[in-house]
């Protein structure tokens, strides 16, 4: 009896998982077949997943008409910038607030994390004027900068967690053997939070990737538009959109998250006490 409890059970957690993989991944399979039909076939009574007659003339389309390359390229630009400099802002920040705790570090905290809750309606005419003020209005500098100080909250929350679970006996044991502080962050701490850091990386890279409203308030420079601002402009003054071309675009600014994704993971399954290890 309890042999076949077990294997009911587990055969109903298979069906939950592939339940769950077909609720994800149908939303991307019926981009990819939007984004090979014909405008006559977009608009058919009876829509088909597989394209009757697949052409690519939607993915030219989107490349001539909006520019795509180029946005792509400025989005690569603002997301890899926005990854590097949230880290390298975070990992020094976080690695304090977990080691050297005091009220005021909870304090600090919280506040970091209560101003997630802001609305962006709220924010943004302050940071046009604060950006405009300085010079960094309508320029991919002001949008890096944005995008780090958005992100920081969360890397911030994220990477101290990391940090407690690194015992402090490994610290002390270096210290003991005669390294000096930065030694010990360098060759004791950081390889630990390697995980933690690639983390890091790829939630700033991807919200910033995907970000749309502060990329079209900020920015109103056409040669200076990101990703999601081109592809908007595929949707008319009157909300009718050409799903053809948007798809195709669509589908082409997935492919850099999950190739950033793809190349990154390696190091979110790496062993947790290489670092240690190797001290």
């Amino acid at each position: 009896m309890i042999g076949k409890s077990s294997r009911t059970g587990r055969t109903l957690q298979y069906l939950a998982l592939a339940g769950y993989l077909i609720f994800l991944g149908f939303p991307l399979v019926w981009l990819v077949s939007t984004a090979f039909k014909p405008p006559r076939e977009l608009v058919q009574l009876h829509p088909t997943l597989i394209p009757n007659n697949p052409t690519v003339q939607n993915f030219v389309q989107a490349f001539t008409e909006q520019e795509l390359g180029r946005a792509a390229l400025n989005s690569l630009q603002v997301s890899l910038a926005s990854s590097v400099l949230t880290v390298l802002v975070a990992l020094p920040a976080s690695y304090a607030l977990a080691r050297f705790r005091s009220k005021l570090g909870t304090v600090a905290l919280g506040w970091v994390l209560l101003s997630q809750l802001f609305p962006f309606v709220l924010l943004i005419i302050p940071i046009f004027l604060v950006l405009r003020q300085v010079g960094l209005a309508n320029t991919h500098a002001g949008l890096v900068l944005i995008y780090v100080v958005w992100a920081l909250p969360f890397a911030l929350w994220m990477l101290q967690g990391f940090v407690r679970n690194i015992p402090r006996e490994l610290e002390e044991a270096a210290s003991v053997d005669g390294a000096s502080r930065l030694q010990v962050l360098r060759r004791v701490v950081f390889p630990l939070l390697a995980p933690g850091v690639v983390a890091t990386a790829l939630f700033s890279f991807i919200s910033a990737w995907n970000e749309f409203f502060f990329a079209l308030v900020l920015v109103k420079t056409p040669e200076l538009a990101t990703l999601p601002v081109a592809l908007a402009r595929f949707v008319g003054i009157e909300g009718t959109a050409r799903l053809g071309p948007l798809a195709a675009g669509s589908l082409l600014a997935t492919l850099p998250s999950l190739i950033f994704f793809a190349f990154m993971q390696r190091r979110l399954s790496s062993g947790s006490l290489a670092g240690a290890v190797k001290g």
